[in-house]
């Protein structure tokens, strides 16, 4: 292996740019603690890749999406096992997410220099929130139609612009299939982007800024 990664860097220059990144100083008594944001970050990866897989079968109708989700759960081969570990991945993502954040206020990692990465991590925390949000209203059953009717109704009761905003979120009156599509591409494509960016801008700055001393 050593060998085929040799040959492979002589090519692509792998080791050489990222041995900074890779050999960075760690401080002195730090915990397991300091894994739950690396946690996070792992079930991000897996509901990327699960979601991929999912959406080779989901079908973002108002007539078909249920259909598919039943398709893909007992027809599509593994299919119940990547819907299960899209699901429990993303109910840890956000409780690591949770416990990460904990982590950082209570050791005071949010103090300058760092005050940006936090800001980025809660913006972080926003768009995993938003993401499960969008989600859930996938499935397209009863359960998932009436918590969004809940959920979306709520953006009603905000003074002067509430009717405004929910007309935005729902893309109209009711929830109906162009609510379906607006969450659907909001899920796959502009929430995943923006966590992306957020993820990238979160672990350049600990890069530049080094991991915080624990108490």
């Amino acid at each position: 292996m050593g060998k085929i990664f040799d040959w492979i860097d002589s090519r692509f220059g792998v080791k050489e740019p990222h041995k900074r990144f890779l050999q960075r100083p760690v401080p002195e008594n730090i915990n397991y603690s300091y894994c739950l944001g690396g946690m996070a970050f792992t079930y991000f990866l897996m509901l990327a890749f699960t979601g991929i897989l999912l959406s080779i079968y989901y079908v973002p109708s108002e007539k078909e999406a249920f259909k598919s989700v039943v398709m893909i759960t007992n027809e599509v081969t593994l299919g119940w096992l990547v819907r299960s570990l899209h699901k429990w991945s993303a109910n840890l993502f956000i409780i690591f997410i949770i416990l990460h954040t904990i982590r950082v206020f209570v050791y005071k990692a949010y103090r300058p220099p760092r005050d940006l990465n936090w800001m980025a991590g809660v913006f972080g925390f926003v768009t995993a929130m938003a993401s499960g949000f969008t989600g859930y209203l996938l499935p397209w059953d009863q359960k998932a139609y009436w918590a969004t009717e809940v959920g979306t109704s709520m953006f009603g009761t905000v003074p002067l612009i509430g009717d405004y905003l929910m007309y935005a979120v729902r893309g109209g009156l009711d929830i109906n299939g162009t609510t379906l599509i607006r969450f659907y591409s909001l899920h796959i494509l502009y929430l995943p982007v923006s966590m992306a960016v957020v993820l990238w801008a979160h672990f350049h700055m600990v890069k530049k800024q080094g991991i915080a001393k624990s108490l």
